[in-house]
């Protein structure tokens, strides 16, 4: 009975993760892995682009507070299967390669069926799963496992591509180049689909739904007064518009070091296989140390990197440190990602707040999927090549400074908290 219980908890974790990267992967997964053919075949800009996912970023933080109520009220069960089948949905009508208003109402969608109906449900899951004693192992695997479920079936998605793109992509049509898209669209659109049917088949169902909190309102306020709680989501800003700032590598990959299309989409393919190992050796080192010690060393490591990579280099030197600098920084990146929820248990935010204090820090944490798109397209529009990329990779360096900075000012904040 007991290892029926544990093999039961263990598909449980492994349907959040796989669901929990597969909501994701036709607003973000696509124009990640596939970017210079995704510009080409939709006729977009990187300003384009980024204006459409801005519309996805106003409609998913306005989701997040909600969001949160919603979870409450119904069980994860149903929430996560209904999120997915309607993303899943949305993913027909992207194959159908929409322009303009079009593609920013499905993106402006997709905030909806991402976040409202999946997010919160999505943590409150994991949450229970770790119970008391096992939050760090939790959501160290929930990332870490969704980078693993990313990397796997990006590159199924590269296999079909190149399948259908063929040998020689430089001298692919236009037709060839939409078809493959196309085919990468409804191949995620299928697997959305799958996560949902796993989800209905292995998350149980609630007995109860969470009781109301007597005073709701004096929760948000002291949510919303508690400067560490201000901390923690400036640090999830910075290192959120550093695993954004990725999504232009491959692009990097083809404008200046020159790749074909397919190598740039295998290369993000594989890189993604670190988000794991980043995630959780991060989760592991926290747990030593401290999460915001942990943040604070990422968060220089990466101000180096992209500082190496702002500045001009000699063309016969530029390939080999320039992978090197990208594949580093993926590390650092994804490190970030599996530690900073557990500074909510490092800045000793009261156990009753959590919902509260996640959902205001995902709300304030998560902006850049508004505004850093936008701001990367036009700097990258402005100076096409290796220009642009220097000062787009100097705008990434000054954002890792500001959470380097902020983490530490949280760090000495945590450790009076301590000594108190």
């Amino acid at each position: 009975m007991n290892n029926e219980k544990k093999s039961k908890s263990w598909l449980v974790i492994f349907s959040l993760i796989f669901a929990g990267e597969m909501i994701f992967s036709l607003p973000f997964h696509v124009a990640r892995f596939f970017r210079p053919s995704f510009l080409e075949s939709f006729g977009l800009s990187n300003a384009n682009l980024g204006d459409t996912f801005a519309v996805y970023g106003i409609t998913a933080m306005i989701c997040y507070f909600p969001g949160g109520l919603i979870a409450d009220s119904f069980s994860a069960r149903k929430l996560l299967t209904a999120s997915l089948l309607a993303t899943a949905i949305g993913g027909i009508y992207f194959a159908q390669v929409p322009e303009g208003l079009g593609l920013s109402i499905l993106f402006g969608y997709w905030g909806i069926t991402t976040i409202l109906l999946f997010w919160a449900g999505m943590i409150k899951a994991t949450r229970d799963w770790g119970g008391s004693d096992a939050q760090g192992r939790a959501f160290g695997l929930l990332d870490g496992g969704r980078g693993l479920v990313a990397a796997l079936m990006s590159s199924i998605a590269v296999y079909i591509f190149s399948s259908i793109i063929g040998a020689n992509p430089e001298s692919a049509s236009a037709v060839e180049q939409a078809n493959s898209i196309k085919a990468v669209i409804y191949f995620y659109s299928a697997i959305t689909a799958f996560a949902a049917i796993i989800i209905w088949n292995c998350i149980p169902e609630s007995d109860e739904t969470a009781s109301p909190n007597a005073t709701p309102l004096k929760g948000i306020i002291a949510t919303i007064s508690s400067s560490n709680i201000w901390l923690q989501a400036v640090i999830i800003i910075c290192a959120y518009c550093a695993y954004k700032g990725a999504d232009n590598y491959g692009l990097y990959a083809v404008q200046v070091l020159s790749m074909n299309h397919v190598d740039a989409a295998a290369f993000t393919s594989i890189a993604a296989y670190l988000r794991p190992v980043g995630a959780i050796l991060a989760g592991l080192i926290a747990d030593r140390f401290s999460a915001s010690k942990t943040i604070q060393v990422n968060f220089l490591l990466l101000a180096i990197l992209y500082g190496m990579l702002s500045i001009g280099w000699d063309a016969s030197l530029l390939y080999n440190l320039a992978m090197f600098n990208l594949i580093t920084s993926y590390l650092a990146v994804y490190a970030l990602r599996g530690v900073y929820f557990a500074l909510v248990e490092e800045s000793k935010v009261n156990a009753s707040l959590t919902g509260t204090a996640v959902g205001f820090i995902s709300f304030i944490g998560y902006t850049p999927d508004i505004f850093f798109a936008s701001i990367s397209g036009r700097i990258l529009d402005a100076n096409e090549g290796i220009k642009g990329f220097e000062n787009y990779f100097l705008f990434l360096m000054c954002i890792a400074i500001t959470g380097l900075v902020v983490a530490v000012v949280l760090n000495h904040k945590n450790r009076a908290l301590i000594k108190d």
